[in-house]
């Protein structure tokens, strides 16, 4: 296979309504490319007037992931990865924020040198430079256009990647669309109007895409697509059908029957066919049902929003899959965990075949999660602790070594937290963090390299004793009270490569009892499950 020399773009826009599914619908492209042999990265791009996503309320906007290089965005990056298994980095994802803070910045130090700054050009060219950065060393570039076609605030972005195409050429950019198509329970009738609306749009703006993708809750017609197609102006070979499925690791099989793959060949100059096989394998283990179903409690502050630990979630699925197993994922609060009685709370975690006690910042839930760790070590229940977690197993620790009133700086922080006169911060605020607490972009971010002990379970699990895993905190364990959380069943299993950092922590009298201050979550993959994750539900069958 001959490889372009000149790298191709597909921009993905949604209309309609957001959450439509254009990251996953982009992310399956994008998977299909990859397995025909290209390199593939993608882009996200979103309207919001944020510089970046570390202090959005993941109740409401969902997970905040992690770069590698450590920058906080949205959570359709993890999509990215987890789909194409690749690393992305600070140019994956561009904010209006951002890219306003940088206009303005370099206005007021005199780099436009007195020319007036407007949305068009300088906005516009500042995206495409992005886009560009971004791309660097790929063979096909997919940038996601966050927000709704419509949109005021994403018309600029709109405008950039229309204006794309006369730098780099029409024939090397593929427009794609993703619109809603609902259907009225009244009438019994999918109603295409909001779609071809949406299209309307769109194609005002300027840009007429080259494949329609309708989304429906359940398969539609062909008469709908071919509706649509006919009302906007566009091929109706080129309107396609993706409706709602089981699992989204299923859509790269739904968008190779839709028939997009030949407008892709012929996009790409290559018709040879894509080595789906991994992903055949994952999919036939994943819809397969198994004789044994283990039970995980997600012991969660933030509820109500399936997102909130997308990451989490998908990494246990994707581990359960391979290891052959059903999962019945039970979301615990973490807030009502501390509140109930004894009993109450007992039954709760007794009904768990495991724990996993996930990240979040704030005193809300801490007990909760306190209380679930101290059952874990107490009761040898299978735990595996996530940053948040890692520290609140620490504390659980220290008060069974004596530290009654053991806690974290953190609890400090909240006005509804009455200081014990014998308060011992065994979770303590890093140095220079101080007064950072609900500031943007300061945390211990990103990857950071960790030296495992010799002969720990750790080690054993991850097969080496230097690791590198993805960080998102501001406290740590203090190493002073190492004697106490030791005494309470807990060792210390990786540090920091200077010792200074506690990285992991595990309880050698557990069947399974890990924690680690990082997010190996973001690391994971439904093709290449992360061992943390691969080994605590292994430890449940």
């Amino acid at each position: 296979m001959v490889k372009n020399k000149k790298c191709k773009y597909i921009f993905v826009t949604g209309g309609v309504l957001s959450g439509v599914g254009k990251g996953i619908t982009a992310a399956s492209m994008g998977a299909i490319l990859k397995a025909k042999g290209y390199k593939v990265t993608m882009q996200k791009c979103d309207p919001y007037l944020n510089v970046d996503a570390g202090l959005l309320n993941p109740v409401e906007h969902g997970e905040c992931y992690v770069t590698h290089d450590g920058v906080e965005t949205d959570l359709d990056l993890g999509h990215y990865e987890r789909f194409l298994d690749f690393e992305t980095n600070k140019y994956s994802i561009t904010l209006s924020g951002g890219i306003y803070k940088e206009l303005i910045e370099k206005e007021r130090s005199g780099g436009f040198h007195g020319k007036t700054v407007q949305l068009v050009p300088h906005f516009t060219n500042l995206v495409c430079e992005k886009i560009e950065r971004a791309s660097a060393n790929s063979d096909i570039h997919i940038v996601e256009i966050g927000g709704t076609v419509g949109d005021y605030e994403g018309l600029p972005f709109v405008e950039a990647i229309r204006l794309f195409a006369n730098k780099v050429g029409r024939r090397n950019c593929l427009y794609l669309s993703v619109v809603y198509v609902p259907f009225i329970n009244t009438s019994k009738e999918l109603k295409t109007k909001p779609a071809q609306n949406a299209l309307k749009d769109l194609r005002g703006f300027g840009i007429i895409p080259d494949i329609v993708c309708v989304r429906t809750e359940k398969p539609c017609p062909r008469a709908i697509c071919e509706k649509i197609a006919a009302f906007s102006g566009i091929s109706s070979d080129a309107v396609v059908n993706l409706p709602d499925i089981n699992s989204v690791y299923d859509v790269p099989f739904n968008v190779l029957k839709s028939g997009v793959l030949q407008i892709l060949n012929d996009f790409i100059g290559d018709d040879s066919e894509p080595d789906m096989t991994k992903w055949e394998e994952f999919s036939k283990k994943r819809n397969a049902k198994h004789d044994r179903t283990v039970t995980v409690g997600l012991v969660a502050k933030y509820v109500g929003n399936d997102d909130t630990y997308i990451c989490v979630t998908e990494a246990l699925k994707a581990a359960a899959a391979w290891n052959d197993v059903d999962l019945d994922l039970r979301w615990i609060n973490a807030e009502e965990l501390a509140s109930e009685a004894p009993s109450q709370a007992l039954e709760l975690l007794e009904s768990c075949d495991g724990i996993v006690v996930p990240g979040g910042f704030g005193l809300r839930g801490m007990e909760g999660k306190i209380k679930a760790a101290t059952y874990a070590l107490e009761n040898d229940k299978p735990y595996l602790g996530l940053c948040l977690g890692l520290q609140m197993a620490c504390v659980a620790a220290a008060r069974r070594g004596g530290l009654v009133h053991a806690g974290s700086e953190e609890f400090l922080a909240s006005e509804d937290y009455k200081k014990p006169r014998d308060f011992k911060n065994v979770i303590y605020i890093m140095p220079g963090q101080e007064g950072k607490e609900s500031t943007g972009g300061t945390m211990r971010l990103g990857d950071y390299p960790a030296v495992l002990d010799k002969g720990s379970k750790v080690a054993r699990i991850y097969r080496k004793t230097k690791v590198v895993e993805r960080h998102r905190h501001r406290y740590e364990v203090n190493q002073e009270y190492l004697l106490e959380i030791e005494r309470g069943g807990l060792v210390v299993s990786g540090t920091s490569p200077d010792g200074k950092l506690v990285e992991f922590v595990e309880a050698p009298k557990n069947k399974f009892f890990v924690a680690t201050q990082a997010h190996p979550e973001f690391k994971s993959r439904p093709l290449d499950v992360h061992p943390l994750f691969r080994e605590f539900i292994k430890s449940l069958k």
